[in-house]
């Protein structure tokens, strides 16, 4: 003779489960953002190390005016 659950019963484990379930999501979005904001800022430190910037102070045509 199988024992049945009552429908209480099962509302309140879908509704456990399913509190688990949103709060194991949220938890990995947030450390995938965090991660990958990680990664943003190290690939832009990165670039800004191997591209100097390419431009003199000497080429800057408000430094120097060819009036003087």
């Amino acid at each position: 003779m199988p024992r049945e659950t009552s429908p209480g019963l099962k509302i309140l484990w879908i509704w456990t489960i399913g509190t688990a379930a949103i709060l194991v999501t949220s938890v990995v979005r947030t450390r995938m953002r965090d991660m990958e904001t990680f990664m943003n800022a190290d690939q832009q430190n990165h670039q800004h190390h191997q591209n100097p910037p390419t431009e003199s102070l000497m080429d800057d045509p408000h430094l120097i005016s060819e009036d003087d």
